[in-house]
């Protein structure tokens, strides 16, 4: 009597293959079947995956549009320049770019804010990061008071973490519903929850609300900058997983942060139009916010346009990921009707409208801010020697500088990024756009330092 056969994964891993989700089957066909040899061998050519895709080994074309002028600066443009050259290895990328404001973030070959990297046929989630559509909308209100329209948005908009409560949310238009609705990966009700609850709240960090005139008009606008908040993160976490178990099947010598998701199948498609909807409700975010201001002191709009700096932009087969850059391109902004698009700098500066063209070295971008030479730890670390009202007082003299945690957060006032004045002179040398109008600062809204009165602490105060 001939011995039974009896295989286990160990078996299939000795022949070579990977551990995945057909090892079940393919064991207890093997084992149902008695299969040896010649038999077994062929049975399992049909799980036998390609060839790991490998790194590049050349170096792919990258532009460089910044430079330093002086130590920080150069010490800035150096670990921007390496971590770059990490990412560009990544199989699917095909070419980069470098913007003035860019700043490292993260590990070596994280791609940094200010950098663009061209990827064929791959959504690269980490890419675009958990602030998904980060993005920046004008409206144009005319001839009203600055402060009167200021303190109207003051009273509509919501930061620091969380939601809105029932009563203060925003009605979710239908349509975007269904959108969620269609989609495989946002039709989950975790989504759906976190959309009506985040609508029309803007976050922390360096989002803000901000009222200035514009310098040809006079006219007083009104400019919001914010992304997706916790339904754009929830998506970049299910997009890192996506990909991830695509990177274990075929490029495990990728870098984990750099992981990619084959646009040409199920889970690609999918991920893409997610994207879309993100899109449509972070456009809907900066709209009710917009809208309600307007309705709160009877306004008329002469304007409105928008644009995101923080997202994946398709041109064919090829996908284009801004990490903190602004599109010039109307083929990467389907909703643009006069090809204007927004810079802000930092509180006390203008921020820039302009329009630009593509060229081989901006691969049809323009930077999205001023950027940082330093984290924020550190530059708080710098001022150690000075109270935060004496920094507060020295850096916004003249202007309506509001928190709406009502604590300041030196980590946002503007000596905490890069010369304005550089930035723009980097725009003009390298080609990344022309400065058609700017919006003078009368003042703006930011979260603040709401980690004073986070509400946990509360909660824990609480208890003691």
């Amino acid at each position: 009597m001939e011995k039974e056969i009896k295989i286990n994964g160990n078996t299939l891993i000795e022949l070579g293959f990977i551990p995945d989700a057909w090892f079940k089957e393919a064991i207890a066909h093997i084992n149902e079947m008695q299969l040896d040899g010649a038999d077994r061998l062929n049975y399992l050519e049909q799980f036998r995956r390609d060839p790991m895709i490998e790194l590049h080994n050349i170096e792919m074309p990258m532009s460089i549009n910044i430079k330093g002028e002086n130590d920080l600066e150069n010490e800035n443009v150096d670990k921007v320049v390496a971590t770059m050259k990490a990412v560009m290895k990544t199989p699917t990328v095909v070419k980069g770019t470098i913007m003035p404001d860019a700043c490292p973030t993260g590990p070596i070959g994280n791609i940094p804010v200010g950098g663009v990297i061209a990827a064929k046929n791959a959504i690269h989630p980490g890419m675009h990061s958990a602030d998904i559509c980060c993005s920046v909308m004008l409206s144009d209100f005319g001839k009203i008071s600055p402060k009167e329209l200021l303190d109207a948005a003051q009273s509509v908009t919501h930061f620091g973490p969380g939601g809105r409560d029932r009563n203060s949310q925003f009605k979710f238009p239908k349509e975007l519903l269904e959108l969620f609705k269609g989609n495989s990966i946002l039709k989950n009700n975790d989504f759906v929850q976190l959309a009506r609850k985040h609508l029309g709240t803007q976050g922390d960090g360096n989002h803000f609300l901000y009222v200035g005139q514009s310098k040809k008009t006079g006219n007083t606008m009104l400019v919001t900058h914010h992304g997706s908040r916790g339904v754009g993160a929830r998506l970049y976490k299910s997009g890192m997983k996506i990909a991830e178990k695509f990177r274990k099947k075929i490029s495990k010598d990728t870098l984990k942060q750099n992981a990619w998701i084959p646009y040409d199948t199920d889970e690609g498609q999918n991920y893409w139009d997610a994207l879309q909807v993100i899109r449509a409700w972070t456009k809907e975010n900066h709209n009710v916010i917009h809208d309600a201001a307007a309705e709160k002191i009877g306004a008329t709009l002469e304007n409105r346009f928008w644009n995101e700096h923080n997202f994946v932009f398709k041109d064919e087969d090829i996908f284009y990921h801004a990490k903190g850059a602004t599109p010039l391109s109307d083929k990467f902004v389907p909703d643009s009707t006069d090809g204007l698009r927004l810079i802000p700098l930092n509180m006390s500066e203008p921020i820039l409208i302009v329009k630009g063209e593509t060229t081989d070295t901006n691969l049809g971008f323009a930077p999205h801010g001023a950027g940082r030479n330093m984290s924020r730890s550190q530059h708080i670390r710098n001022n150690a020697d000075r109270t935060i009202e004496e920094i507060f007082e020295e850096e916004t003299s003249g202007l309506d500088i509001r928190f709406f945690s009502n604590h300041i957060d030196i980590s946002e006032l503007p000596s905490a990024y890069k010369n304005a004045q550089t930035l723009q002179n980097q725009i003009k040398e390298f080609g990344l756009g022309e400065v058609v109008d700017e919006v003078l600062p009368y003042g703006c809204i930011m979260a603040g330092n709401w980690k004073i009165d986070a509400p946990w602490k509360k909660r824990k105060d609480k208890r003691k």
